[in-house]
């Protein structure tokens, strides 16, 4: 497990709690102010909490709520305070990402051509994987040009759940499963 993140501005001390989810236990992280980290506890991006870090509960009664109220199929977009760290290009990519609608997907390239940038993907790629709000900010709803399903830090698994969740894919009939 990673316990140094990634994102330069989570190297300040922040508070941080684990959630419980149908997709595993994931890590909160942020202040009094706005959350700053979702992490997965498993899959390749999985993370912990850094030093210094100090747990606490109650900074994240709301997006404990919110969180619940997704996977309960209750909501569909999240109103959270965020702090996001990164590139001015990462920040748009992040902020773009609230624009794809709950049960829909985007290729890459529809993410860059929506930036305004259509010759980007790879780039949009590269800061789509560095989404430190997975689920908030949705980048699970990014997928390959050829519509197939591409990496994600909490799995491929994970991803096919949360798609499965929204209704962006349909999932598996008998005939799918009799070939797992």
């Amino acid at each position: 497990m990673t316990r140094v993140s990634p994102y330069s501005v989570l190297a300040r001390s922040l508070s941080y709690d684990w959630h419980d989810s149908p997709v595993g236990p994931l890590l909160l992280a942020g202040d009094d102010a706005s959350l700053h980290l979702i992490g997965f506890s498993t899959g390749p991006k999985e993370i912990g909490p850094a030093d210094g870090w100090q747990r606490a509960t109650a900074p994240f009664t709301e997006v404990r709520r919110q969180l619940d109220d997704y996977f309960d199929r209750k909501r569909t977009r999240f109103d959270l305070p965020l702090s996001l760290g990164g590139t001015a290009f990462q920040n748009a990519v992040w902020q773009q990402l609230a624009a794809i609608p709950f049960g829909a997907t985007w290729s890459y390239g529809q993410l860059a051509k929506a930036l305004g940038r259509p010759g980007a993907s790879r780039a949009v790629g590269a800061a789509n994987g560095a989404n430190p709000l997975p689920i908030v900010l949705p980048c699970h709803r990014v997928i390959g040009a050829d519509g197939s399903l591409t990496g994600f830090g909490g799995g491929m698994q994970t991803k096919t759940f949360l798609l499965e969740l929204e209704g962006a894919l349909a999932p598996p009939g008998p005939e799918q499963l009799s070939m797992i």
